[in-house]
């Protein structure tokens, strides 16, 4: 616990300082390098299948707060909310044998995971809750991904600045067993502030590595064409590592 806190905390003073380092070319070059040993190193002192910390339900914060976009007002969204989200559509596309659309009924249908796990906020602050909902990886079996696919890209309704946010993992995380997608916070459909109705948790990553309000999973050979190519939102705009392991 004490390892996995001193990380999160150490991720977030490295973001906070990238803006700075990255505007130049030897900045650039040495941001990829440090990401890069990161990734190594975490996965070289963790197996691919260990679990984030979980906690008993006494544990669970009293309020888990929103971050990011808490209401979003484009596009059909507040329709769709105000709908309950009866229309809402989750597309599995791209580099799979059998796209697939599934309504948020299909979702609840599915087996679940409940997990009750820290949120850790590259700004930051932590809150602990209890999130279920079906394993990533068992939306990629039923859609059956292509050999050439290595990253799975999550889209999401809100828009920031005038783009919609965006995020990405590669197979390991896509595959991990805590990686879910999740419909309900603390035994609860997903509240509006927290990403209703449907949102990515990738346990073993930093908060903006779980985006929210999610329309659509893509399976991809490639993030070069993907935003700006750097594989997510704040990674394209801000500079932050791609591979946000704690």
């Amino acid at each position: 616990m004490k390892r996995r806190g001193f990380i999160a905390a150490a991720g977030a003073a490295f973001v906070a300082g990238c803006n700075k380092i990255a505007d130049s070319d030897t900045g650039s070059r040495l941001l990829g390098a440090a990401e890069d040993w990161h990734k190594k190193a975490h996965r070289l002192l963790t197996d691919r299948e260990a679990l984030a910390p979980e906690y008993p339900r006494s544990a669970i914060s009293p309020f888990f707060r929103g971050n990011g976009s808490t209401d979003p007002q484009n596009g059909d969204y507040q329709q769709q909310a105000a709908e309950n989200f009866a229309n809402w559509r989750l597309d599995v596309r791209g580099l799979v044998e059998n796209p697939m659309q599934l309504s948020l009924e299909n979702i609840r249908k599915l087996p679940q995971r409940t997990q009750v796990t820290r949120h850790d906020c590259v700004e930051g602050w932590s809150a602990i809750g209890e999130w279920t909902g079906p394993q990533l990886s068992l939306l990629l079996d039923a859609a059956g991904l292509k050999p050439e696919a290595k990253f799975i890209v999550f889209r999401c309704a809100d828009n920031l600045n005038g783009q919609d946010y965006y995020e990405s993992i590669d197979l390991i995380d896509a595959y991990h067993p805590q990686t879910i997608v999740a419909h309900m916070l603390n035994g609860e459909p997903l509240p509006i502030r927290n990403g209703a109705p449907l949102r990515m948790r990738v346990e073993r990553q930093l908060g903006y590595k779980h985006p929210k309000y999610l329309t659509a999973i893509e399976a991809v050979a490639s993030l070069d064409d993907i935003g700006g190519g750097k594989g997510g939102y704040w990674e394209d705009r801000a500079g932050y590592q791609w591979y946000a392991g704690i």
